[in-house]
């Protein structure tokens, strides 16, 4: 007898023998939040995850965003559908480097004194200057994100690059700075993109669209699903 879950695809049968971090888990309404990760004061739209000893803190995710294992989030605003790879930082914390000392102890004093509090002020300029991100962007192993950038939407930034500038919408950049490689499409196509807005489409939706999402390319795909709605367009044969 096959006691095997019919439901489960094959290749995830093999998933127990993996750390729990690599299995393969169903996402829905409430966050997948990995029990070696640290949360706090952040807000997870629906199928949104979060992987194996990651930090988020003050952020904001929208709907299908993930980050996977190792990274550091600090005070973002992150769009839906943005894909963040593992070790990645965002919004790594400045010193104060114009004082006669930058080290933690001028600002996080009650750590190594008992008679002074930590210095709220410096911690509120962090806050100021959050990190924004677009929808559907990559942001590649090992990147960080300086203080205060914004990326576009449709953005790439590839592996251990260093953003210190705003990133335009569907450009990919890479390297330390991080510098343009090249746009994913030309001007007209991502404005097209941008009005079709797929990533504020319904799950129902999103999965018709699927077939068209795999085996169109961009120009096909927004010439077939511009102007309609989830009632209008049928499935593509």
């Amino acid at each position: 007898m096959n006691s095997r879950d019919a439901s489960i695809p094959d290749a995830a049968h093999g998933e127990a023998k993996l750390p729990s971090h690599l299995r393969k888990k169903r996402l829905g309404a409430k966050p997948l939040v990995h029990e070696t990760s640290v949360v706090r004061d952040s807000r997870f739209g629906k199928f949104c995850k979060v992987g194996a000893r990651t930090t988020v803190i003050e952020s904001v995710f929208g709907d299908y965003s993930y980050a996977v294992n190792d990274c550091e989030i600090v005070y973002c605003e992150i769009g839906k559908f943005v894909s963040i790879g593992a070790l990645v930082g965002l919004n790594p914390a400045n010193h104060p480097m114009e004082r006669a000392a930058q080290a933690h102890f001028t600002y996080r004093s009650w750590q190594y004194f008992e008679d002074i509090a930590d210095e709220t002020e410096e911690f509120d300029k962090r806050r100021a200057q959050r990190v924004t991100i677009g929808h559907d962007v990559w942001i590649g192993r090992g990147a960080i994100v300086l203080p205060g950038r914004s990326i576009g939407n449709g953005a790439i930034v590839g592996a251990g690059a260093v953003v210190t500038k705003d990133v335009a919408p569907y450009t990919i950049v890479a390297g330390n700075p991080a510098r343009v490689i090249r746009r994913r499409f030309d001007e007209a196509t991502a404005e097209r993109l941008d009005r079709l807005g797929w990533w504020n489409w319904s799950h129902a939706q999103l999965r018709k669209a699927v077939p068209d999402f795999r085996a169109l390319s961009v120009e096909a795909f927004l010439d077939r699903w511009e102007g309609c709605d989830e009632r209008m367009a049928a499935p593509h044969t």
